[in-house]
């Protein structure tokens, strides 16, 4: 079969539910993944299950059927892209403490406690609200290729580092309207949680994270500029459909407007950074004139 956009897909997924022995369903979830070809990864806890996989339609469709078929997942939402091939090279299935790191001392379920889920057009409306705190709930480095119009960029390397940045950074703002948002939508869910818990008085969350809203056919992805970083083999993916979108990213090397994002080919090293194409061909795709150097001797 020939690898072009109108034969492939990714799926987007999660849920918090219960899942009573993560390790075996793991176990059984790696076994029927491979046995109808789909590729990605997935994490499955006691809390619940988190993935992106890619395949033919034909095996996303059969992926879809067998999870909706568990009644655990019948109401499960999938956000869908097209894709020019698969979008990983092998398929990864993990049991771990949690679907998205937060490590919250005090952990909570987000079936119980969470912010408004707000709607792309909703979503879009609330933007154009001066009087609003946006927080991007994801890594420094996810923003720094793009992000919503105004949003604040918390300086953390990892998301389990975002709640102790809110306590010393936001703290003094609690009755302000808060609008978060993430890629998918996941990480708001706990995290918008949290915040209810903290006190701040009126939190949203962006329904189906930024990937949604770009897919919406009435707000188009307006308000988000630059690209939005994936985790999968594309690295980014476009968003703004609009004829008002700005490129934000910048290459790490001279600052110029850039929009790819380039792993540094030394085994050691792996870092991710934003490189125009100049010099992406000058440095080698290193991030660095030492590693360079280092590719150059090997």
């Amino acid at each position: 079969m020939t690898d072009n956009i109108e034969n492939y897909e990714i799926l987007l997924f999660y849920k918090y539910v219960a899942i009573e022995d993560p390790e075996y369903f793991a176990r059984k979830h790696l076994k029927f993944c491979k046995e109808i070809g789909v590729f990605g990864r997935v994490i499955v806890a006691q809390e619940g299950i988190n993935g992106t996989i890619s395949g033919t339609k034909e095996q996303t469709a059969s992926y879809i059927s067998a999870l909706q078929n568990d009644s655990r997942f019948e109401d499960m939402e999938f956000k869908r892209e097209p894709s020019e091939g698969h979008a990983f090279s092998r398929i990864s299935v993990k049991a771990r403490d949690e679907i998205v790191s937060l490590r919250l001392d005090d952990d909570l379920n987000p079936n119980e406690i969470t912010g408004n889920h707000l709607s792309p057009k909703e979503w879009q409306e609330a933007l154009e609200d001066e009087d609003v705190i946006v927080l991007d709930a994801r890594n420094d480095y996810e923003y720094d290729i793009g992000h919503f119009r105004n949003a604040i960029r918390p300086d953390i390397k990892a998301f389990r580092e975002l709640p102790e940045w809110i306590k010393q950074n936001l703290a003094d703002k609690k009755d302000k309207k808060i609008l978060t948002y993430c890629t998918g939508g996941i990480r708001c869910e706990k995290f918008s949680g949290f915040l209810v818990q903290e006190g701040f008085k009126d939190v949203n969350q962006l329904h189906g994270g930024i990937i949604k809203y770009g897919q919406d056919p009435e707000t188009r992805g307006k308000y988000f500029d630059g690209k939005c970083f994936v985790f999968d083999d594309r690295l980014t993916t476009e968003i703004n459909k609009t004829d008002d979108q700005k490129t934000v990213g910048k290459c790490y090397h001279c600052g110029l407007p850039a929009e790819q994002f380039v792993n540094c080919p030394i085994d050691e090293c792996d870092k991710l950074h934003i490189s125009c194409d100049t010099c992406r061909e000058q440095y080698q795709g290193c991030c660095s004139a030492q590693c360079m150097d280092g590719l150059l001797t090997k």
